[in-house]
């Protein structure tokens, strides 16, 4: 691994963690070849685990030894770029998240049928913009049981750097990709459509029809104004969680996590 000391921003090869936004990272190379930044060494580890390629390390120089020391080992000959904390804490706008930041390769994503061929539960994030709840509904849809996940491409990119880290690397964990067209094409893909809405005819979350259906997708709306109309008339179930004391809705994040409990698959 070469470790190369840096000392300003204008140094070959440090643009990519200080000076580049998330949108030239995703357009950085040809289609396909974008790039993301993973921070920590639990969350860099399950990108890895996960198959994702490094491109280049920024660590903290206590760190090279330390807690950074096996990523380093894992990822092989790529460049480690290294200073002192107060420095790459100027370099990138922020101190580094246990010392480490990656440059890593994007993948090329699967298509809808290829999430979809196995799956029993998925989860359709519909124009979600915020990286914390897109983190937090990807860290829930892993840990409760959550096949994959589909994003209209008016949402939040999973591999902004915000949103790997709110997730703890979860993004990692489960498939996704892009939702190609409405959520009425799923049903070509043997999925019935739950859109987690407030209507007059919608149906309480634990109606047994609903985690009866062998293949469901759960759709979550925006933060504010929740989903379009039109993806609601075409839903073929429109589902509220039961509020007490007047509330009227859950954060997006937090609605997610009780629909993913409440619908989950619980046979052997």
């Amino acid at each position: 691994m070469p470790v190369i000391e840096i000392s300003s921003l204008t140094h070959s090869g440090v643009d990519v963690f200080c000076t580049l936004t998330e949108a030239q990272l995703r357009q950085r190379m040809e289609s396909g070849k974008g790039l993301f930044i993973a921070e920590s060494p639990n969350v860099i580890s399950r990108a890895l685990d996960a198959g994702y390629e490094p491109l280049a390390l920024m660590c903290e120089r206590k760190h090279i030894s330390g807690s950074a020391a096996h990523i380093i080992e894992r990822c092989g000959d790529v460049p480690v770029y290294t200073g002192d904390r107060e420095l790459l804490a100027t370099l990138t706008g922020y101190v580094l998240t246990r010392g480490v930041l990656c440059a890593m390769r994007r993948p090329v994503l699967p298509s809808m049928e290829e999430i979809c061929r196995d799956a029993r539960r998925i989860v359709v994030i519909d124009g979600v913009v915020d990286t914390t709840n897109i983190g937090a509904i990807f860290r829930s849809a892993a840990a409760l049981g959550i096949d994959a996940v589909l994003l209209t491409h008016n949402s939040c990119d999973p591999l902004n750097r915000r949103a790997v880290r709110v997730s703890m690397g979860s993004v990692f964990l489960v498939p996704w990709t892009w939702l190609d067209g409405t959520i009425g094409d799923l049903n070509k893909f043997g999925f019935r459509t739950a859109a987690m809405a407030l209507t007059d005819d919608s149906v309480s979350i634990d109606h047994p029809m609903l985690a009866a259906e062998p293949r469901l997708a759960i759709v979550m709306g925006t933060e504010g104004e929740g989903l379009p109309h039109k993806t609601i008339a075409e839903a073929d179930y429109v589902v509220r969680i039961p509020m007490a004391h007047g509330v009227d809705s859950l954060n997006v994040a937090a609605a997610a996590a009780v629909a993913f409990w409440q619908l989950r698959i619980t046979d052997p």
